[in-house]
């Protein structure tokens, strides 16, 4: 799902989506563990970016079927940490996916590449390149968002905001100083380049020397709706909570107009 804007900018919602076909639905133990690490409400969150001109994308389908911000190799983005795949077998929180038998061999990974993975890359790719035709400079902004404590990921409360930029190599320094000092000036906790430094897509986009400079901005649930729990769907997903995420809203329209007006720097 494209919708096309003329500020150089676009915003990807790669985690968003829900759809899980029932071929593949038949095979997973809970609908609901399936759906449970979606980044629940962020493409709602951000909707007001087209106001601003931003181009944005968004895949319906859910992270389960295939991650689109993974490596379509299989290579860790974070050696040495857990993580999940490109067809990922298990929760955050290390539940398994499907029955006993049911996972994904390679032929079904690389038919769910070619079906949803590629399109959804081609349709970026080609965003990207129709902007760079018309500015010197395109921004892509990967929008996340993850629940706050998840103690097998991470440690902790993970901070409000997490710029992810993969330690500098993916966009100009500039850019990244313009999104923290938005940060700076807030009241939420953030961080640069923590625990998430970026998946495949900014670090496969990001090329600041070519004119195209990614961020992933991962965000705390907590910033737009309550966290309960975790246990069911009776308490998960919590439903968005449009007061809660005003204040929110307002930051990250002050981020997103940084990006525009470094990205209409001149080069």
């Amino acid at each position: 799902m494209v919708h096309q804007g003329d500020a150089p900018l676009v915003v990807a919602f790669p985690h968003t989506g829900t759809t899980i076909p029932l071929e593949i639905e038949q095979t997973l133990r809970s609908p609901w563990l399936a759906l449970k690490d979606t980044d629940w409400w962020v493409d709602t969150l951000y909707a007001f970016a087209r106001d601003l001109g931003a181009t944005t994308i968004r895949t319906g389908m859910s992270r389960t079927v295939i991650d689109v911000n993974r490596d379509p190799a299989g290579v860790s983005l974070y050696p040495g940490q857990i993580t999940t795949g490109l067809c990922p077998a298990e929760t955050f929180d290390g539940e398994p996916f499907y029955h006993p038998g049911e996972e994904p061999d390679a032929a079904e990974i690389a038919r769910r590449r070619e079906t949803w993975f590629d399109p959804y890359h081609a349709a970026l790719a080609g965003e990207i390149a129709r902007l760079r035709r018309r500015h010197a400079r395109v921004v892509l902004y990967d929008a996340h968002s993850i629940r706050g404590h998840v103690p097998r990921l991470f440690p902790g409360d993970l901070p409000d905001l997490n710029v992810g930029t993969n330690s500098g190599t993916t966009c100009a320094t500039a850019l990244a100083e313009a999104m923290m000092a938005a940060c700076q000036r807030s009241s939420y906790t953030h961080i640069l380049d923590g625990r998430f430094k970026g998946g495949w897509t900014t670090r496969h986009y990001g090329r600041p020397r070519e004119g195209v400079h990614a961020v992933q901005m991962e965000l705390a649930m907590r910033t737009y709706l309550p966290e309960p729990p975790v246990t069911a769907w009776g308490n998960w997903p919590a439903d968005y909570d449009p007061a809660r995420a005003a204040p929110l809203q307002r930051l990250l329209t002050e981020i997103l107009e940084a990006a525009i007006a470094f990205a209409k720097e001149p080069a």
